[in-house]
């Protein structure tokens, strides 16, 4: 249907549309349209977390390669460094400060270089998570996956890496007499307590870190404040046993220690029950499922605002 108007142009009448004074929010909800970025439900979170599964393992893999790609010794370098910071450690701690006094010498360098190790897999995990939006802003503001992709793939760059210096560390154990038993199976289920708990906190430093980047230059004044009060250089019982025994036993329940005690006693003969304190696997499963989860649904929250600003 069409009419003339007063200068001779044709005007075309038109229906009603049925979208005619509907608001943009109520137009979206109606076509199903979503804003772009948005954080999706937690559970379909997940399930595009799985889905980039392969990402996040080659995304770890390139970063383990090229982090000593420049040195001249390579991939040595990953079990060297942990080797050589045992190394000063047992001069310092182990010979002038005699801080493995009621241990052997055949039980004291086995239980100095499993802390170590254990400790630096947390340690990484943590100061790579701190970093790990921040400085991979371009690909996060360049393509769209899961942002938690990233600091979980810090953390199993570490797993990775101390995979291979766990075969050092055996080769250790050995040497001190801590021959292969039934009791190293106990290493499998303690690294994936660690590693989940790992996850959960480089997770909690990640979002964190994308909104404070001078948290890195912090965290390495925390760490080694927590080396220190872990028991990585001495047995917490043997030196504080003249202070309050409540002080032993807080920091014998912080998870760091938790994770290196276990490993402890998984791989030194040495190394008895005695030295672990009450229901220590219930702790480890506590602490791997307790700061995972909040460590996931912390980082979920803010997953829309990461990249901006």
């Amino acid at each position: 249907m069409s009419d003339t108007t007063q200068d001779g142009a044709v005007a075309v009448a038109t229906a009603p549309s049925p979208d005619d004074g509907l608001s943009p929010a109520e137009l979206a909800a109606k076509y199903g349209l979503s804003v772009s970025g948005a954080r999706p439900g937690l559970f379909e979170y997940i399930r595009q977390l799985w889905g980039r599964r392969h990402f996040i393992l080659a995304f770890s893999r390139a970063k383990l390669t090229a982090q000593y790609s420049q040195a001249k010794l390579g991939q040595i370098w990953q079990v060297a460094t942990p080797l050589l910071n045992a190394a000063v450690y047992y001069l310092i701690f182990g010979l002038i400060l005699n801080a493995g006094r009621g241990m052997e010498k055949n039980v004291y360098i086995p239980f100095l270089v499993t802390g170590v190790f254990v400790f630096m897999f947390t340690q990484t995990s943590v100061m790579a998570g701190v970093r790990a939006i921040s400085n991979n802003l371009g690909l996060v503001r360049a393509l769209h996956f899961p942002r938690a992709s990233l600091p979980i793939s810090f953390a199993l760059q570490q797993l990775q890496q101390l995979l291979y210096s766990m075969i050092v560390l055996l080769i250790v154990a050995a040497s001190f007499g801590s021959y292969p038993s039934l009791s190293w199976l106990l290493i499998v289920p303690t690294l994936a307590l660690q590693f989940v708990f790992n996850v959960g906190l480089a997770l909690v430093m990640a979002r964190l870190g994308s909104k404070t980047p001078d948290l890195a230059q912090l965290m390495p004044f925390i760490m080694r404040t927590w080396m220190y009060a872990s028991g990585v250089m001495f047995s917490i019982p043997v030196m504080l046993k003249d202070k309050p025994a409540w002080i032993a036993d807080v920091l014998m329940y912080n998870p760091a220690a938790i994770y290196m005690d276990l490993m402890r006693f998984s791989l030194i003969d040495g190394y008895g029950a005695s030295n672990l304190p009450a229901h220590v696997w219930l702790a480890a499963l506590g602490w791997a499922v307790v700061v995972g989860v909040v460590g996931f649904v912390f980082f979920w929250k803010a997953e829309e605002r990461y990249g901006r600003g």
